[in-house]
């Protein structure tokens, strides 16, 4: 018999964002029940218990997983023991396909059921994953509208609920107000740092994972400093995820004293909302930053075996998220040993150099946002909800 609680899962920051949209989503339906499972600090602001922060389980890739195995298996399986305990109407899963796929099979199997919120991109790698997905999850809350015929083919409750993050992003924003707020947070912060208005911003992320920042920090900063000898009217914003990666963030950044830049910790939004560039980590942030209308450079490192394993799964010419979905080049990837530092200045300053490029670049990514604005909290929830009741 289940008992009135619910397990959510997720294994990043960005997948505690999506997370606490799904759960405001089920609140504002009457749903109360308590929340429990692995999150961040969206989702505990919102009341859930986290047994687990997702600053364990979030690992990326192939070879640098191997040593993180021991340690997720012995999480899942301590995850599993609660799940028996407590019996939850339903387990949520959220991104992070390797680990909550697995997990989700194991709760299938003993009649919890189970729906999965982002599809995994079986569209643009790995199709072969769809039995397994199928075995596993028994509704796919997909946020792009052609994922879900690749579900029905195989006989899978598939519903398109939009992405929540074109829901929560306004699709008009007033650009002078926002920069303002930022260069206002930022003398906050340092009495010495006054920014002037006409500054190009350039927002930087590095990515969630200390895995990521730690191969593509080090070549972000030393791209800045190479833009700064080309013009010296830039100031860097970072935002950091988590405490643990701000410690890593101080670490690399202490190499180049002299570089105007700011790590912030948490503020994504608000960055993403005022820069006037981006240098950005291939990831869900690239989908915001593009909701944010921001013209950007996309830029991937990773250890080179799970580069070359990865390399040969693509069924597309692209990997960021704007790319792929408007389904043209609109902004540059550099990606592996394309991402030098003089490669992703060179990218930074020909787009800052190409005023009308950059307009085009703001149109097509607010086109990409009215396409993918809906009710997403409402939708998402209600699925759930009819789960739950099957």
């Amino acid at each position: 018999m289940y008992l009135d609680n619910i397990l959510i899962v997720t294994g990043e920051s960005s997948g505690d964002i999506l997370a606490s949209y799904l759960l405001k989503g089920l609140r504002q339906e009457g749903c109360d029940w308590p929340a429990w499972g692995i999150g961040g600090q969206r989702l505990s602001a919102l009341g859930m218990e986290c047994v687990e922060n997702i600053d364990n389980l979030a690992v990326r890739g192939y070879a640098e997983v191997l040593p993180a195995l021991p340690r997720l298996w012995l999480m899942r399986r301590a995850l599993m023991t609660q799940a028996i305990q407590r019996k939850p109407r339903i387990c949520i899963t959220v991104d992070s396909p390797d680990f909550n796929l697995a997990l989700a099979f194991k709760l299938k199997s003993i009649g919890i059921p189970t729906i999965h919120f982002i599809s995994p991109s079986i569209w643009a790698w790995r199709r072969e994953r769809l039995i397994n997905i199928k075995a596993a999850i028994d509704t796919m809350l997909c946020v792009f509208p052609h994922e879900v015929p690749l579900y029905h083919a195989v006989g899978m409750r598939a519903q398109y609920v939009g992405h929540p993050m074109a829901q929560a992003i306004p699709l008009m924003i007033n650009k002078d107000k926002v920069k303002q707020q930022l260069c206002d947070l930022l003398l906050n912060i340092n009495q010495t740092t006054s920014i002037a208005f006409n500054t190009i911003l350039v927002a930087m992320l590095p990515g969630s994972r200390e895995t990521e920042l730690n191969y593509i920090f080090p070549n972000q900063l030393a791209a800045a400093a190479l833009l700064l000898k080309k013009n010296t009217n830039l100031y860097f914003i970072v935002p950091i995820a988590s405490d643990l990666l701000m410690v890593q963030a101080q670490k690399y950044l202490a190499k180049y004293p002299d570089l105007p830049l700011t790590l912030l910790r948490g503020q994504a939004e608000l960055v993403l909302s005022a820069a006037d560039i981006g240098l950005i980590a291939s990831g869900t942030a690239t989908l915001e930053a593009a909701l944010y209308r921001l013209p950007m450079v996309i830029c991937y490192n990773m250890p080179y075996t799970s580069w070359l394993i990865m390399r040969h799964k693509n069924y597309l010419p692209w990997v960021g998220l704007p790319n792929i979905l408007c389904q043209e080049s609109i902004v540059p990837e550099l990606l592996q040993n394309a991402a030098t530092p003089i490669a992703l200045a060179e990218a930074i300053w020909a787009l800052l150099q190409d005023t009308q490029g950059m307009v085009l670049i703001r149109e097509k990514f607010g086109a990409l946002h009215q396409r993918l604005h809906c009710d997403t909290q409402s939708l998402a929830a209600r699925a759930v909800i009819r789960q739950c009741l099957r």
